[in-house]
């Protein structure tokens, strides 16, 4: 039977996305200018030793008609880590552009993620199937998977894989962990003369991975606005019903990039940054009274409601609660047989035995139920699962305390009534902006001219992105340009740099002139839902913290 369609569904499928002006002019087999050889973000010395083969790559910029035919080619592409929007263009932009150098071009799809390439689970795409999936949110058209690829056994699978199938590109569509294990497989495969091009493409709507050649992760522009538009109803909502406080968790794991951009676009009454917590090294009190502050002031206009922004990362980048995560990944990666052979009662008493003194009174300071989310099952780095913790809750239940005990002592005369919210899966399969759908297009596109130029250890690069679509600039960077050297399981590992906000920046520096004034007028915004048709500058403009980063 066939699939039924929404009517909008079926509209966007008639979308056909932008490219930049040189794949739109001369095709995926396009002239592929080397520039200067690069070096890691840091950690160089280290980096260059495990990397021999692939550091030190110059960056590619493409521009002008390619200068020698290119065979027809057989690629394979995964998905890997959480959903983006846009994931299915990054595939339908990969099969056009390696079409475009040769009809007899083959593309492979591996279903779910990693594990589907080590078990050589695969489909062939052609036009039908890849019809079905265009300008369409999720991951569905192959599915994904959290995998790692990182033993040479894994890698040597994969080659085997690859060879049996005649695959001799693989593209690596992940945010930096995925894009990680792509640069150790290209260092392997490249060591082992293996024949196989690696090729990642940016990932992530948490907004991480970015740099001066990766101007924004794939998926951000999408998941903030969808974000946008709930916390807009939210806040419509709070002011009809003017008894409420919302406390909301936006999803973005370590970065507060998605909780920044939220609050650019809507204007709430408190937003917490996580990576101004680590510079000021605000404690969890300090929070908690900052925050119960702005209730008492609001209370003192007769306005007993309001809104917090809450990043998901927040709890690590507090200074004790960093401090008790810390020992609590190395205690649990050193113990982990141990620990998890305890009972309940048991395994809190070798938690609090083996911290130190002060992180163990904090932690015996936290409500029961926030000890056990952080004691939960690490993530496969060995790190606490920060979406887990139910910050947002914590922060209601501590800033309730606080206002309680002014109500006690006659400083505090109002209501405080708390919601609790979590948007994360909300956004991660949204239907693309335009935005995201030309863009995600052209980072596959590109990918395919990045395969077409035989080069391997790359990242699919689409730049000047405040631009129209047409001035965008296609190319690659070496992913070795990202690495530097982290702690992963009690042990320093290379691994791409996670992009945090930074402080002195100009989406940061508008925020901080406003919050001020947001926290008492209520000067909210109201975004609504993406619009993907009308006027430009309704449905094709892109992040507040894009056009600050790069205006």
């Amino acid at each position: 039977m066939p699939k039924t369609i929404s009517p909008l569904q079926k509209a966007r499928a008639a979308y056909t996305p932008k490219l930049p002006k040189a794949l739109a002019m001369h095709g995926s087999a396009v002239k592929a200018a080397m520039g200067e050889p690069t070096q890691s973000v840091s950690d160089q010395n280290e980096i260059k030793v495990l990397f021999p083969n692939t550091y030190g790559l110059p960056v590619i910029t493409f521009d002008g008609p390619g200068e020698k035919e290119i065979p027809a080619l057989n690629v394979g592409v995964i998905l890997s880590g959480g959903q983006a929007p846009g994931g299915h263009n990054v595939i339908a932009g990969l099969y056009d552009g390696l079409k475009k150098i040769s009809a007899q071009s083959n593309l492979f799809g591996f279903l779910g993620g990693p594990s589907g390439l080590t078990d050589n689970k695969y489909v062939k795409f052609d036009d039908a199937f890849i019809n079905e999936y265009r300008n369409t949110g999720g991951f569905d058209i192959i599915g994904s998977g959290r995998t790692k690829l990182e033993t040479e056994q894994q890698f040597d699978t994969v080659i085997k894989n690859c060879k049996t199938i005649g695959i001799t590109a693989l593209v690596i569509v992940g945010g930096d962990d995925s894009n990680t294990n792509a640069c150790m497989l290209a260092e392997y495969c490249a060591r082992k003369n293996a024949g196989i091009q690696i090729i990642g493409c940016p990932k992530t709507i948490d907004g991480d991975m970015k740099n001066e050649w990766i101007e924004a992760s794939f998926g951000f522009d999408t998941a903030s606005k969808v974000y946008a538009e709930l916390i807009g109803n939210i806040q419509r909502d709070a002011n009809s019903a003017k008894k409420y406080w919302h406390f909301i968790k936006l999803m973005g794991r370590s970065a507060s990039h998605i909780a920044l951009e939220s609050a650019l676009q809507t204007h709430p009454n408190v937003t917490l940054i996580s990576e101004e917590v680590q510079q000021k090294k605000t404690t969890l009190r300090e929070i908690v009274d900052n925050i119960a502050n702005v209730v008492k002031k609001r209370a003192g206009a007769g306005k007993n409601f309001g809104t917090v922004l809450v990043p998901e990362g927040l709890i690590e980048f507090i200074p004790e609660m960093k401090k008790l995560i810390g020992e609590l990944n190395d205690l649990l990666a050193a113990n982990t047989a141990h620990f998890d052979s305890l009972s309940d009662s048991h395994k809190l008493q070798f938690v609090n035995k083996n911290l130190s003194d002060d992180t163990s009174h904090v932690f015996a300071s936290l409500p029961s139920q926030i000890q056990w989310q952080l004691l939960a099952d690490r993530d496969p780095h060995g790190n606490v699962q920060v979406s887990r913790i139910e910050t947002e809750k914590l922060l209601i239940d501590m800033v309730g305390e606080v206002l309680n005990e002014w109500k006690d002592a006659g400083k505090y005369s109002g209501k405080f009534s708390a919601v609790n919210h979590f948007f994360g899966y909300e956004g991660r399969c949204a239907a693309p902006s335009n935005f995201d759908a030309d863009y995600c297009y052209s980072l596959g596109y590109t990918a395919s001219s990045l395969v077409g130029a035989g080069v391997t250890g790359y990242i699919s690069s689409v730049r000047n992105l405040t631009k129209s679509a047409d001035q965008w600039i296609a190319g690659g960077i070496p992913l070795t340009m990202m690495m530097n050297l982290e702690r992963r399981h009690g042990k320093d590992k290379p691994v791409i740099k996670k992009a945090l906000v930074e402080l002195d920046s100009k989406p940061f520096f508008e925020f901080a002139s406003k919050r001020e004034m947001w926290a008492m007028e209520d000067d909210y915004q109201y975004p609504g839902p993406i619009q993907y048709f009308g006027p430009g500058e309704v449905c094709d403009v892109t992040t507040i913290t894009i056009q600050l980063e790069r205006n």
